[in-house]
């Protein structure tokens, strides 16, 4: 299944009936729910709201460490969380929001951390769907909950934590999604300091994206990334809180490149303790 889907396509498909399961993940990081609020105002046909913090587990551990702004749950908790909209495996989802696929990114990475690659992204989410004249609804969808898998398969993306990505550090390409302000530390509105990880690379998620909110055809994509990675068998990808560094990986499956690996709890994480290392400029 390609990443995406374009509008066009994707109404093709509900006017024949063959409707994937719409989860709608428009989100607001400065407003947490300008989201539902914008869902209730009006979405596709069909889709149902998922907020981010229904898809994020405690942020703190058992022993006192910070996890990050939006911590993965486990698979079991996602899993049901999905299956109580109606997800089984292989039925096939499409995620959408208004910002690029920011939200909707997170969404196709953790699908295939449940082990189903049957998940696709909106290509320009919300607006690409109006601008192309087709409809939203006000009304809720029914609501019909599936059994939750009683055993996941094997996650089909990896994740790597703190104590790991520390010992790699200088033999893994690492890539940083957050904005050139907010990596060369010159600002930091929302973590604990300022600054990156030693080594890591920026490539801001925004850069993946055309004029329109769509992503870049694969062939600007390969031809911006494999620069990036040359040199490297393994790649991390991390941002602030593990949301748009999934959309950088999401743009190296459109380009068709080797998928790398995403830390989780990235830099709200790291930089949480003293102890670790960061550089700035």
């Amino acid at each position: 299944m390609t990443p995406l889907i374009q509008a066009e396509a994707l109404h093709d498909r509900l006017a024949q009936g063959q409707a994937p399961l719409l989860l709608d993940l428009r989100f607001d990081l400065a407003q947490p729910e300008a989201g539902r609020a914008a869902y209730a105002a009006g979405h596709l046909p069909g889709a149902h709201y998922v907020h981010l913090d229904d898809c994020c587990g405690p942020k703190q551990a058992a022993d006192g460490r910070f996890l990050g702004r939006h911590p993965l749950p486990t698979r079991e908790a996602f899993a049901a969380r999905l299956a109580a909209l109606g997800w089984v495996p292989g039925r096939g989802v499409v995620a959408y929001d208004a910002s690029g696929g920011m939200f909707a990114a997170r969404l196709w990475w953790m699908l295939h951390w449940l082990g189903d690659a049957e998940v696709q992204v909106l290509d320009g989410g919300l607006p690409a769907w109006t601008g192309a004249g087709h409809a939203l609804s006000t009304a809720l969808p029914p609501v019909l909950p599936a059994p939750v898998p009683s055993d996941l398969p094997p996650p089909l993306l990896d994740t790597v934590d703190a104590a790991t990505l520390a010992a790699q550090l200088g033999r893994v390409r690492l890539v940083d999604a957050r904005a050139p302000e907010r990596f060369r530390g010159e600002v930091e509105p929302l973590d604990a300091q300022a600054g990156h990880i030693p080594g890591a690379r920026n490539r801001p998620f925004a850069l993946n994206l055309a004029a329109d909110a769509r992503f870049k055809s694969s062939e600007a994509l390969r031809a911006e990334w494999a620069p990036l990675l040359a040199g490297h068998e393994a790649s991390v990808h991390q941002c602030g809180s593990g949301v748009t560094a999934c959309h950088n990986l999401l743009a190296l499956a459109v380009a068709g490149l080797p998928l790398g690996t995403l830390y989780p709890g990235s830099w709200s994480e790291w930089s949480s303790d003293p102890r670790r290392p960061i550089a700035r400029a």
